[in-house]
């Protein structure tokens, strides 16, 4: 069966699936393959997360009409701004050595001594952890198939919310 034909749900439910299985990766990555998240890293599993969760909350609903189009916007308005924090992570990843910023104290650290504001700008001016690539598959680093992935989901999303029936 042809996952495009796939009822609103199934494709929603999928959606879940998919997001979980990125997740537990990243901590399979994290925990067995020692390779420790940089914040852009953290905070595109934050958007999965949240994109999995909207996912989710669309095909425990199952709405009509309407209500699939409100789901599919939301999920690619989620996935877009992964798109922003991964093009910025593959975008510090592409720098010349000498252009990388220097390394900056960890997430944790940021959010116990300094204001969200000021965190959330310390962590997208980006890091010299940011920058490394200790992954790769295929050429592509980890941040770059995120990127494949946001747009992937987002354009599934809005096919699903959006397809004749």
């Amino acid at each position: 069966m042809n996952p495009l034909s796939w009822p609103f749900r199934v494709q929603f439910l999928a959606g879940v699936l998919v997001c979980a299985g990125l997740l537990g990766y990243a901590l399979y990555a994290q925990y067995r393959m020692f390779l420790d998240p940089c914040p852009l890293c953290i905070f595109q599993r934050v958007v999965f997360m949240v994109m999995g969760a909207v996912f989710l909350l669309g095909a425990l609903h199952g709405p009509r009409g309407w209500g699939r189009k409100v789901y599919g916007v939301l999920v690619f308005l989620v996935s877009m701004v992964g798109v922003g924090i991964a093009g910025r992570h593959v975008w510090l990843q592409s720098l010349p050595p000498g252009d990388v910023p220097a390394c900056g104290p960890g997430l944790e650290y940021m959010m116990e001594a300094f204001p969200l504001s000021k965190t959330l700008s310390m962590v997208f001016t980006g890091s010299g952890e940011c920058a490394n690539v200790d992954w790769s598959f295929v050429g592509l680093s980890m941040p770059a198939w995120t990127l494949i992935c946001y747009v992937l989901l987002g354009a599934g999303a809005l096919w699903a919310g959006f397809r004749r029936r």
